[in-house]
């Protein structure tokens, strides 16, 4: 079914969209035939529910999904994205579907054809659908193919997908866009004073040495700069994680994918910005020159960071993107990583955690997370929290012991490395661990589609 829209429209089938509460009405609008097959059916508008109408002939007449109640419908996302999976191949069109839902279930629609099929055979959908009218068929189009490109780098392994292989995907893009692309490797990263970035990634295997991946693209407009964490594997490094918490590891570099997916999403849309995107890609490895705990390194910007916790190097390596970030003055700067436990502990799996004090890109990400079913939530940057990132004998302490308040603290130590610019961080999970629809169990965007939706309202023209 592919990640694009049908273009004959007419012959397409129509596919009736039904609320529960107004099924008697429709019936009434529909001949006798078609009245007496549902009812014999027991078709009652059930959300999600899909039933196939034959003709006189025998061949699909029509299709009608259940749209439930708004009670029903409240508790999820893309709820017709069931019939895109329910109907038999062929071309489809909405009837009775209210313009407000239109994006969203078109999306979804689209967003229902990903498969994951690198390693084995999938079965595809093979229903398509017109673009519903008054929908931008292009816009969303890109949002689909930005999405499952995010859902692609997340669910491959390691194996396939380490600093090499995110750096490959990075310049890909760059040739795709006619966006610069600048890679700083190994020891170069000494010599441009990129001091965690290497660190964390040093005991990696040399064909997976860190590197800073800087792709830059548009030549006029205010500059977004995104930041995303692309740890390709984290083993905890020497505070070692127990092999139950290591086995979702590869999806650690989730924060780069989906800052990758907005980007795809930006280029391809033409917005009228310039856009930087910066990923320190490395792996957490296990090996004789691994950082260790106790130790005291100097950041990019030369704040100072013991080390209490190797397992907390995300927030290093995003450390120094930041502060390289924050030279170049954006006008705002967003940071995208899998970056604790205590966010998903928080908000669990189906919620984009975000933190930031800009009052006017507040406002935005909260109206279009719900214009774009995209659901983010605020937590807070607690000041008083402050104390606890600071153990004394330097000016940064990177896992406070205690346990309380992980994210926050997480948060707020990124913050010391953003400049004072504009700046929001997203705390993502990007995994979605049990299937629904149009998002199937493994890698997923979240927050993507409401940062971009949101971007127009808070960059100055």
């Amino acid at each position: 079914m592919g990640l694009t829209f049908a273009k004959a429209a007419e012959a397409a089938i129509p596919l009736h969209v039904v609320e529960q509460d107004r099924l008697d009405d429709w019936l009434a609008g529909q001949p006798e035939r078609v009245t007496r097959w549902v009812r014999a059916a027991g078709f009652a508008g059930a959300l999600g529910k899909v039933l196939m109408v034959p003709g006189e002939d025998g061949r699909l007449l029509m299709a009608v999904v259940g749209y439930g109640t708004s009670e029903a419908r409240a508790l999820g996302r893309f709820h017709l994205a069931a019939a895109a999976v329910a109907l038999p191949e062929g071309v489809y069109r909405f009837e009775g579907l209210h313009e407000d839902r239109a994006d969203e279930e078109a999306l979804g629609w689209l967003l229902a054809g990903y498969v994951f099929d690198r390693y084995r055979a999938q079965t595809v959908p093979g229903a398509q659908l017109v673009a519903p009218e008054g929908v931008d068929a292009a816009r969303i189009e890109a949002i689909a193919a930005g999405e499952c490109l995010t859902r692609d780098l997340i669910n491959t392994p390691t194996s396939e997908m380490g600093p090499a292989e995110l750096e490959a995907a990075c310049v890909a893009m760059a040739a795709q866009h006619e966006a610069e692309i600048e890679v700083i490797r190994g020891e170069a990263l000494l010599e441009r004073n990129f001091p965690l970035i290497h660190t964390v990634g040093r005991a990696a295997a040399p064909e997976a040495e860190p590197r800073l991946i800087d792709m830059q693209w548009g030549v006029a407009g205010p500059l977004l700069t995104l930041v995303g964490k692309g740890v390709c594997f984290d083993t905890g490094g020497l505070n070692l994680k127990p092999g139950g918490s290591m086995a979702l590891m590869k999806k650690d570099m989730g924060g780069a994918a989906t800052v990758l997916g907005l980007a795809q999403m930006i280029m391809e849309l033409g917005l009228p910005l310039r856009l930087r995107v910066l990923i320190p890609a490395v792996e957490n490895a296990v090996s004789g020159n691994a950082f260790r705990p106790g130790d005291i390194l100097t950041a990019r910007n030369g704040l100072t960071v013991e080390i209490n916790n190797t397992d907390a190097e995300g927030r290093l390596v995003l450390a120094d993107a930041l502060a390289y970030a924050a030279e170049a003055e954006p006008d705002l700067m967003l940071s995208m990583a899998t970056l604790t436990g205590a966010a998903r502990v928080a908000v669990g799996p189906d919620l984009a955690p975000y933190f930031s004090d800009d009052v006017d890109f507040v406002h935005a990400i909260e109206a279009a997370a719900e214009q774009v079913a995209d659901p983010v939530w605020r937590l807070p940057l607690h000041l008083p929290y402050e104390a606890m990132i600071e153990p004394g004998i330097a000016d940064l302490d990177n896992a406070p012991k205690g346990g309380f308040a992980g994210a926050i603290t997480a948060a707020l130590f990124l913050r010391r490395f953003a400049g004072g610019r504009r700046y929001a961080h997203f705390d993502i999970y990007g995994w979605n661990p049990e299937a629904k629809p149009a998002r199937p169990k493994g890698g997923i965007g979240m927050g993507s589609r409401a940062i971009l939706q949101a971007i127009s309202k808070v960059l100055p023209a």
